[in-house]
């Protein structure tokens, strides 16, 4: 199920520099949070925790790590030396069942435990699908529907990539759907937030950082200043590089609030995860003209819930 050490998302790395730089003390505990309400399967705990004991095999291969520092120049030597070393604990997950109920949580050393979340959301999901046998598309199903995908966003000029590794219906099927894509001509396909994909098909790792990211810095300075002590520190560490910022931990008007005129021109743009996209779009464009910044010369990054239809109508917008 989980191919490589490098099967997690970029930011997964890009926050364990981060972490292993400038709090390599700190402790964090994660907790799964079936929003959904999902009922799970008798044995299905113990079939993930069998997957996640394999994990303590995985290690960085010498491919691997040259094509970390030729693609991913952002990451220190230092950094990848210690990636190079890692070994996944499954000491640092407790899962267990009651009943339909799954729980699973991961404690341990920040630095460490930061890669757990990413594999293990993708190793539940296909363990789910495989034992309760849900009917999927065939083959040639899949491949006509992820060509038409690639068609209409290359039709309409959309540049995009994937970032489907925690929800994917399968390890194969997610390889699938890269391949698929990239084998169309004049594909938009930019990349993907998956590693191991990205260095099995030579494409470009996408990604900068995540939720936890402003969590830790609200736990360590308070909620007011999570956002600006958050940015100022991923700028401590990579310099101007990976400039996406993520606007919604504590809501975008909390965000925007504290994103000045020296924040919002170190970063080259922004990452819309929930809400309107189209009233994000109005709003956004409204405080980089305040900070008399010109909108047209940053990004917006769409990441909340898209499909093809919705990100042609955010892209024509």
């Amino acid at each position: 199920m989980i191919q490589s050490i490098l099967d997690n998302d970029l930011y997964k790395f890009t926050m364990q520099q981060a972490v292993h730089m400038l709090y390599p003390r700190a402790h964090a505990r994660y907790e799964f949070i079936n929003r959904g309400l999902t009922p799970f399967p008798d044995g299905f705990a113990e079939k993930v925790e069998l997957k996640l004991e394999k994990m303590a095999d995985l290690k960085l291969s010498l491919d691997q790590k040259t094509f970390l520092e030729k693609s991913c120049y952002f990451l220190t030597p230092v950094y990848l030396d210690y990636l190079e070393s890692y070994r996944y604990d499954p000491g640092e997950v407790m899962i267990k069942q009651d009943k339909d109920i799954l729980i699973l949580k991961i404690t341990g050393p920040w630095y460490r435990t930061i890669l757990w979340e990413v594999p293990i959301m993708a190793i539940i999901s296909e363990t789910f699908f495989k034992m309760t046998c849900q009917k999927t598309a065939t083959a040639l199903e899949r491949r006509a529907i992820n060509l038409n995908k690639a068609k209409v966003l290359a039709a309409n000029g959309v540049k995009f990539a994937d970032f489907g590794t925690r929800r994917r219906y399968s390890a194969g099927n997610h390889k699938g759907l890269i391949q698929d894509l990239l084998s169309r001509e004049n594909h938009t396909l930019i990349g993907t937030s998956n590693v191991h994909f990205a260095f099995l098909f030579n494409i470009k790792p996408i990604g900068t950082f995540a939720h936890e990211w402003f969590m830790f810095h609200a736990a360590l300075h308070g909620y007011q200043m999570a956002n600006p002590s958050a940015q100022d520190a991923w700028v401590k560490v990579f310099h101007g590089d990976l400039g996406i910022a993520l606007t919604d931990t504590y809501t975008t008007d909390v965000f925007l609030s504290t994103f000045d005129t020296f924040h919002a021109k170190l970063f080259d743009g922004v990452r819309q995860d929930s809400g309107d996209s189209f009233a994000f779009v109005d709003k956004i464009i409204q405080h980089y003209k305040r900070l008399h910044i010109d909108p047209s010369a940053k990004t917006i990054v769409f990441s909340d819930n898209l499909d093809v239809e919705k990100a042609v109508k955010i892209h024509q917008y």
